[in-house]
């Protein structure tokens, strides 16, 4: 066979270059809209970009050599459709990973998350938390090494999600009440210098484990397609909440905004942390929930579950239909006066709180509807949060953002 080019694949070669490079600054754009399930198709793909098929072309060619997509040029028609089917677009099954961890106040784990929050494998989950912040995430990052290492993927970054706020820029967190850890632990340092101990690539990240929760399920789950969405949670323990302002995770001016677990609900309620009585905080988490129904928390399971098994297995007991309605009165209150302040156009709810609308949706909506402004004027959608493990999708979000911002820079 003659080494001699093919005068056709060059000049294909190089139009295509050309194209690419009139596109180099979609690739980003494009991969954001695969990655969030918005551009199934080339065709969407063009018109969502704003470009020519050709260059739409190119651009999606180039994220499938990068190892992100797959492109399926012979996709089947739909029946009854007209015309040839339009290229489909998929991420590739077998492209790289971010590490995901995350540290809550009855234990630890690790993961691999690929596009589309996809996890691709998680470790068992690990019930004991050190007072050291820095054993607890060598432990958490050596097991998303392993991970890494048993599956051959390439890792572009890593993320945390602990249950504190998170101070920006330096990345302390301030409030981490749960886990016995020094207040203003660096934990993003602590994360970083672990991640590089392991050998991995890649930057690495640390959150607001609700804030990354929220971010998830904007992205993937219960708030895709909400402009304004406002995330409440419980965590195994205490509560917290985050904001989507157009599109956007709102932190604040350094990481801190929307501290949701110290609104009042109940002026002579518990004493909380903060100094104050009656805070969501203590008022409407899994302990609250357990300390209402009389029942006294055993050490089998974490507090989470045993509230979320409580509610589901037992809700014909009058105690446990009497606390569980508390909290929800208690919970629609502090809702209520979020909508009056933030005018959100989606509420999504995880951890006990799910469980809470799940198990009286009407009485929740009634009093939110009651006590806002905007609640009475129209509803306000509330809704439970579908990803499983989504603190750690949107830990995984945080070290996949510099690919979805510049994937030929990141990957190239």
């Amino acid at each position: 066979m003659s080494g001699k080019a093919d005068p056709r694949r060059a000049g294909d070669t190089g139009t295509s270059r050309t194209k690419l490079d009139r596109g180099r600054g979609a690739l980003g754009p494009a991969l954001e809209l695969v990655h969030t399930g918005r551009a199934p198709t080339r065709a969407v793909l063009t018109a969502e970009l704003g470009v020519t098929r050709a260059t739409a072309g190119a651009v999606a060619a180039e994220l499938e050599a990068l190892g992100l997509i797959r492109v399926d040029a012979r996709p089947g028609a739909a029946a009854g459709s007209q015309g040839r089917p339009s290229h489909r677009l998929q991420l590739a099954e077998d492209g790289p990973v971010a590490l995901a961890a995350q540290v809550h106040a009855d234990g630890y784990r690790a993961a691999l998350v690929g596009l589309g929050g996809r996890i691709v494998a998680t470790t068992p989950g690990c019930e004991i938390v050190d007072a050291d912040p820095a054993k607890v995430l060598a432990s958490v990052v050596e097991a998303g090494a392993d991970l890494l290492r048993r599956t051959g993927r390439r890792c572009v970054g890593a993320g945390l999600a602990v249950p504190s706020a998170v101070a920006e820029p330096e990345g302390l967190a301030l409030n981490p009440l749960h886990l016995a850890w020094p207040v203003g632990a660096p934990v993003r340092q602590i994360f970083a210098e672990q991640v590089r101990a392991a050998g991995l690539d890649g930057p690495a990240f640390a959150a607001n484990d609700v804030n990354l929760a929220a971010l998830a399920e904007h992205r993937h789950g219960a708030g895709r397609g909400a402009r304004d969405l406002l995330c409440v949670a419980t965590g195994h323990r205490g509560v917290g909440g985050a904001l989507v302002l157009d599109g956007r995770l709102h932190s604040g001016s350094s990481g801190l905004a929307l501290e949701v677990g110290h609104l009042t609900v109940n002026p002579d309620g518990r004493p909380c942390h903060c100094g104050s009585r009656g805070c969501l905080d203590v008022e409407t988490d899994p302990l609250a929930f357990l300390t209402a129904a009389g029942r006294e928390p055993g050490p089998e399971v974490s507090l989470l579950q045993q509230s979320i098994d409580l509610v589901r297995g037992h809700y014909a007991d009058p105690a446990v239909r009497a606390a569980t309605e508390a909290l929800i009165d208690r919970l629609g209150l502090g809702l209520a006066g979020l909508v009056n302040i933030l005018n959100p156009d989606r509420i999504i709810l995880g951890g006990l709180h799910r469980t809470l609308l799940d198990a009286d949706p009407e009485r929740l909506r009634a009093v939110v509807a009651d006590r806002s402004l905007w609640g009475q004027s129209g509803s306000v959608p509330i809704l439970a949060c579908t990803l499983d493990h989504n603190s750690l999708v949107g830990a995984a979000e945080l070290a996949w953002q510099p690919v979805l911002d510049d994937p030929l820079a990141v990957l190239g």
